[in-house]
């Protein structure tokens, strides 16, 4: 078995008078494939600002590598950890090169020049997202499709073991939601990635990755592979609905299938 690269034991986190984690504990170790689903504000996206230290837990602990994630410094996190987030920041006139290499922040030296081993791996990151055609392009000028796989290279460029995305399918048509899905599954593979991924569709959790972890209510409801996870009784506990769940012999996964809104209690 893996060294654990996450765990979380017991962790309770509230924003203002919300608790929106309550107790949730889980181990993510290296090389998993992990997707977080669940309703909207049930705390997936909390959940990855705690696994990076971005927040603290109210009590609980988050470790990484075996230590208190939120203890680390920003830039040894960075070093091991990458994050796609929701959205890009604005970055008028930044071509797209030029905000990739970004990407190498964490290894810069103390002057914070960088090396050209380093010019290299943003290079590669462009290469892997199939960007490299619009490296001199401006990112404010990108289509949707397109700027999700620069946030991902943007990510790549770090060079990490680990990635975390935040809803990367966020504002993609379907085309582009599968073609993003595709890639990181293919990095996972080829790179021997851990990621962790915020997901809505059930049917890309149990498609592009090898665990599910089902949240509601502040606390995990199921954890497990998706042929195990992803039921109707998931359909109904978690997302409030009454559907149906399948196999589907093409991509050799579980489908589901939301038939109609459960009345709230």
């Amino acid at each position: 078995m893996t060294e654990p690269v996450f765990t979380v034991e017991q962790a309770r986190y509230r924003y203002r008078d919300r608790v929106v984690l309550d107790g949730v504990s889980l181990t993510v170790r290296a090389g998993e494939s992990v997707a977080l689903v669940g309703r909207n504000g049930c705390g997936k996206s909390t959940l990855l600002r705690l696994l990076t230290g971005a927040d603290r837990p109210e009590s609980g602990r988050v470790l990484l590598h075996g230590r208190p994630a939120y203890a680390q410094r920003r830039r040894d996190v960075a070093r091991q950890v990458a994050v796609l987030h929701q959205q890009l920041p604005p970055v008028p006139g930044l071509t797209v090169r030029q905000l990739v290499a970004q990407g190498r922040y964490p290894h810069r030296g103390p002057l914070g020049m960088l090396w050209r081993p380093e010019d290299a791996e943003a290079s590669t990151a462009l290469a892997a997202t199939g960007v490299t055609g619009l490296a001199d392009r401006q990112v404010d000028t990108l289509s949707g499709g397109e700027r999700q796989r620069v946030r991902l290279a943007l990510a790549l460029a770090q060079r990490t073991p680990v990635l975390l995305l935040d809803e990367p399918t966020t504002f993609l048509d379907v085309r582009h939601q599968l073609e993003v899905l595709s890639l990181v599954r293919r990095l996972h593979t080829e790179r021997g990635l851990t990621v962790v991924t915020v997901l809505h569709e059930l049917d890309h959790a149990a498609r592009f990755t090898d665990r599910v972890v089902a949240l509601a209510g502040g606390r995990v409801r199921a954890d497990g592979p998706p042929g195990d996870v992803v039921t109707p009784a998931l359909l109904a506990d978690v997302f409030g609905v009454r559907g149906r769940v399948f196999a589907d012999a093409h991509t050799a996964t579980v489908r589901a299938l939301a038939d109609e809104p459960l009345e709230e209690e």
